[in-house]
């Protein structure tokens, strides 16, 4: 058997030896190769992936038990200018359709009571957890310069119900998804309140919570209007249109 000093010492001269090995290479190897040059629009695009990231990683993967501060009061989470949004639900309707509907009202016509405004039923308004397919209908234009009506195809969403009782909607699929909590609207009406934000592009991974990124803040009412059929209103949006509406279904 080896004694201890020797092995010791037969130890620190193939460290030495190693360590010498590895200068010699980075010697060797040259420097390394310039980043290929970004334009202006990939710039502004990485920052924001970037930014939604640095949010996402920053947190747990997925809203933790108990998140925003723990409430179930969703005016205690809301700002000021989205809880006037959700007061103004009916007003984001009206001007939407009568907008909407100087062109497409054929096609408003075929969804049925997905775009009535007042067509939420009452019962069973806490989805179950699992996987649905969603799509989402832009109606009117938010400068009165783009389309007033949008149809997308279906996409996935799912809804999560957490230990902390925590209910999650998430647009899990296309290029706008979203993600937030779900509460109880405590107003009598047959609805629960949205309160989340977006995620944009393919390259983002995660998404931002509410109120880390205001430009990506959603809010909405959720309602139930079929059996196994539910949408999500979220009137005066800050882009492209005046209420976008997403459709659930299992």
């Amino acid at each position: 058997m080896m004694r201890p000093a020797l092995l010791l010492s037969s130890l620190a001269a193939l460290a030495l030896a190693l360590a010498a090995c590895d200068r010699k290479a980075e010697e060797t190897a040259g420097p390394p190769p310039p980043e290929a040059k970004a334009s202006p629009a990939d710039a502004a695009i990485a920052s924001a992936g970037a930014a939604v990231d640095a949010v996402t990683e920053a947190g747990p993967a997925s809203p933790a038990p108990g998140e925003q501060d723990g409430t179930d009061q969703w005016r205690k989470v809301a700002g000021a200018e989205d809880q006037d949004r959700i007061a103004r639900l009916y007003g984001a309707w009206g001007a939407a359709l009568n907008e909407a509907n100087v062109d497409y009202g054929a096609m408003i016509d075929t969804h049925g009571m997905l775009l009535v405004p007042k067509a939420a039923l009452a019962g069973n308004l806490q989805p179950g957890p699992g996987i649905y397919r969603c799509r989402t209908i832009k109606l009117g234009s938010m400068d009165g310069k783009g389309l007033a009506y949008v149809d997308y195809p279906w996409f996935k969403c799912s809804i999560e119900l957490t230990p902390g009782g925590d209910l999650i909607l998430t647009k899990t699929t296309g290029s706008q998804r979203l993600r937030g909590l779900l509460y109880p609207d405590g107003s009598g009406q047959n609805r629960l309140v949205f309160i989340g934000a977006q995620a944009w592009g393919a390259d983002e991974k995660g998404f931002p919570t509410y109120g880390q990124m205001p430009e990506r803040d959603q809010v909405g009412v959720f309602e139930r209007i079929g059996t196994n059929r539910w949408r999500l209103a979220l009137p005066w949006p800050k882009q492209e249109s005046k209420l976008d509406v997403l459709e659930l279904k299992r």
